[in-house]
């Protein structure tokens, strides 16, 4: 028998299909819109900042969360699974971006600026690092927040393994964020925090360098004159190429150990290779011409150190420098004993005092200065007469003095048997070099001095023709003033009568005019003042060609170990000649370029030559205000002698003009001689040859400069033994700055720790570097067997 349906039971049945229909459908829709929302999690991560995901998920359209699944491969059909697989994408996804992020920042971190006190780059890499191990949605985090270099960095690794045409996905998805960025109401500070976030990734920001070394975006001059291309910046790829390019080729000067040794010298702490050669001033056929007393550089340079005298300190500052310096500094009394009575110096306490007095200045170099021009107003201190040669110059004492005249000068006297004289000088701040007036030219230009000073230098200017006054007159200017105070203007002696009729009869020959001879009461000596011609015309009037005049093809600028002549030089009549006029008074002559440089002349730097100088001169003045004098830690109160290594115009002297400091201007031999200009703008230099010693004492320099000079000298010398001469020339605690490629600048780093130098800063831009370091006091304890 049929069962027959029951309409309440359809009734229910039908309801109850109808209720497990809609559940069905609304759960399906639920699985849908969760499947949806997973998948757009990973897109999240390209998003610049974490405050943006929200509004990111709402903006980018579906297809694109569509690429981002079809990149993700198998990770789509993973994440219907549950929120645990979700995660573990997420996480992997994560630790892939950390793992590309990691290599990267280390890449880019070469070219940086490094401030050795805090590495502000290794900071931020420690930080990022504890952050991504924290766990999973901290690591997305952070490389959400790492900018668009992260999150490119995992397109480019998700495209190596997706779509083809992820490369141009991964470009409109970029262009989506910045047209995000464009659109977004940030504040103030979520717009500053986006900028430096993306700023981030590719490279350093340049305020970070500027407020650290740089301000104002100086380095970027600093490293832009000496560069014959100043392309566009290049990338951060070929940046780093290079970078590891350059680490490479000089791994082996990395890896390098140096064994540094003292010097076993007779010398001691007061070791000047090229004058104390006692085997080459052994081997001297003859010492007459003082020989003895000349530059005998040995073949090889030194590498060893030399030491310092026992109870060595930091040197006294100026100028209170002029009148006293520790006496463990410079530990010699002989000149105490020998010109006490003179007033050069004497010894009191732990100190040794400079009175300011002299042989022929008993009372003070300053009265003695101003007689000088109370007897010749036309001498004009500090006006027409700026560039001083004080000849035999003792303790330095009228160099020291003619400061407070606005006066410089350059001292020398020979390192005989008044013991250390340059080396006192030096000590208390005043310029000075160890040379002689022996058988070579003096290392100068010809035609630069505006004044030669000799106060009983005792040289005997008057023998073999007048061959050392011939070597004065190549020195001094047109219309300068030779002043000679010695015991035969002043005194009735046999001798000093001879003496000075021989002195007449030779400057009347060489057609000096004595202008003014006047005496001293105070001091009881007496001066007589002689002034070079301006034109040839007493020298084609002479009786006798005596003594002649040079051939023309004598160069009078040629001083590098040439052989002095007893012949003269003719005066230059040529307007446009050097020589012709007198230069602007002081201080106008500073900034103002030669008369004698035009547009027809190629400068160093390659423009028309006064354009070149005017250009050298802003550029150094920039370089100087805005990073040398606060951007590198050092306390100019501490610097008083200075060297530029490799000077060209004497735009970084000119450019410390009002700070209390004297430069001296070092031209190398190799390089254009433009030692003529920086005398004419009112300073000084000498030439040099940096394969060999420089004539002076240790630790003499407060600072020294060298602008692209260590990688020139590679190609001629070693450069070790010139690093071992920079240390003997530097005070401790003095500083070297160092500009050149970046090769050299790591190889002399390294060769500075190992001397234990402190490394102050160095920076780093393409491939052009910049290093200041500091010398220490240390000294290793193993002497060297022999020199």
């Amino acid at each position: 028998m049929a069962i027959g349906r029951s309409p309440r039971m359809d009734r229910t049945s039908s309801s109850w299909c109808s209720t497990a229909t809609i559940v069905m459908f609304v759960s399906l829709c639920l699985v849908g819109v969760w499947m949806m929302t997973s998948t757009t999690v990973v897109p999240v991560d390209l998003a610049p900042a974490e405050s943006n995901k929200s509004e990111m998920n709402e903006q980018v359209p579906v297809d694109v969360s569509k690429t981002s699944e079809d990149k993700l491969g198998d990770a789509k059909e993973d994440s219907t699974a549950g929120d645990n697989n979700s995660n573990h994408v997420d996480q992997n996804v994560s630790e892939n971006t950390n793992e590309k992020s990691e290599e990267k920042t280390q890449e880019e971190s070469s070219p940086t600026v490094t401030e050795h006190k805090k590495d502000d780059s290794g900071e931020s890499q420690t930080s990022q690092n504890s952050q991504n191990a924290d766990g999973n949605s901290e690591g997305r985090d952070t490389n959400t927040e790492g900018g668009e270099t992260n999150g490119q960095d995992m397109n480019l690794e998700q495209n190596s393994e997706g779509t083809p045409n992820g490369e141009e996905q991964g470009t409109e998805e970029k262009k989506l964020e910045q047209e995000e960025k464009s659109e977004e109401n940030m504040t103030l500070e979520e717009k500053g925090q986006g900028e430096t976030d993306e700023k981030t990734g590719e490279t350093q920001t340049g305020s970070q360098a500027k407020e650290e070394v740089f301000p104002d975006g100086a380095q970027s001059e600093i490293l832009k004159e000496t560069n014959s291309s100043n392309g566009a910046w290049k990338t951060q790829a070929s940046e780093s190429k290079n970078e590891k390019e350059v680490q490479q080729s000089s791994s082996k000067g990395q890896i390098a150990e140096y064994s540094w040794k003292l010097c076993k010298a007779e010398a001691g702490a007061d070791y000047i290779p090229c004058l104390d050669n006692v085997e080459a001033v052994r081997k001297l056929r003859s010492t007459k011409h003082y020989e003895h007393r000349e530059r005998h550089c040995p073949e090889e340079g030194p590498t060893c150190l030399v030491p310092l005298p026992e109870g060595y300190q930091r040197p006294i500052k100026w100028p209170n420098s002029r009148n006293k310096v520790w006496y463990h500094n410079v530990p010699h009394t002989k000149l105490v004993e020998y010109k006490g009575h003179q007033n050069w110096v004497k010894v009191s306490g732990e100190y040794l005092t400079f009175p300011g007095g002299g042989t022929q200045f008993k009372h003070g170099a300053l009265h003695y200065i101003d007689k000088i021009q109370e007897g010749l107003p036309d001498i004009a201190w500090g006006k027409r007469s700026r560039v001083v040669l004080d000849v035999g110059c003792g303790v330095a004492s009228f160099g020291g003095f003619l400061f407070d005249r606005d006066v410089l000068t350059m001292s020398f006297a020979p390192k005989d048997e008044h013991e250390a004289q340059v080396q006192f000088a030096l000590e208390r701040g005043i310029p000075a070099i160890s040379a002689v007036m022996g058988t070579q030219r003096l290392p100068f230009p010809s035609r630069v001095y505006d004044v030669i000073h000799c106060a009983r230098c005792r040289v005997p200017w008057h023998i073999e023709g007048g061959m050392l006054l011939l070597e004065l007159n190549r020195l001094l200017r047109p219309g300068g003033y030779f002043v000679w105070s010695a015991t035969p203007v002043y005194r009735n002696l046999p001798e000093d009568v001879g003496i000075m009729a021989d002195m007449n009869a030779l400057t009347k020959s060489m057609c000096w005019k004595m202008v003014k001879k006047t005496k001293d009461s105070l001091n009881q000596v007496g001066l007589a003042i002689y002034r070079k011609p301006t034109d040839n015309n007493c020298y084609e009037k002479r009786a006798e060609n005596s003594p002649p005049l040079c051939e023309e093809s004598d160069d009078p600028n040629a001083a590098w170990n040439v052989h002095l002549q007893a012949c003269m030089h003719r005066v230059p009549v040529n307007p446009a000649v050097r020589g012709s006029q007198w230069p602007e008074q002081w201080p106008e002559r500073l900034g103002k370029t030669p008369y004698w440089l035009n547009n027809s002349q190629t400068g160093v730097y390659g423009k028309p030559a006064p354009e070149d100088f005017e250009a050298d001169y802003e550029h150094w003045k920039r370089v100087v205000s805005k990073s040398y004098l606060n951007g590198m830690g050092i306390d100019w109160s501490t610097v008083r002698n200075v060297m530029d290594m490799r000077s060209i115009y004497g735009g970084f002297a000119a450019a410390l003009r009002d700070m209390k400091v004297w430069v001296m201007n070092v031209v190398s031999i190799d390089s254009p001689d433009t030692l003529p200009v920086i005398f004419e703008r009112g300073l000084f230099g000498i030439y040099h040859d940096w394969c060999e010693s420089f004539s002076t004492y240790p630790r003499t320099y407060d600072l020294l400069h060298a602008d692209h000079l260590f990688s020139r000298l590679k190609k001629r010398c070693k450069i070790l033994p010139v690093i071992a001469e920079v240390d003997r020339v530097l005070r401790p605690e003095g500083k070297l700055i160092i500009r050149d490629n970046v090769e050299t600048i790591r190889e002399i780093e390294n060769m500075a720790k190992s001397l234990h130098w402190e490394v102050r800063m160095t920076y780093a831009k393409e491939n052009e570097g910049l290093l200041c370091i500091q010398k220490t006091m240390w000294r290793p304890q193993e002497v060297e067997a022999s020199l």
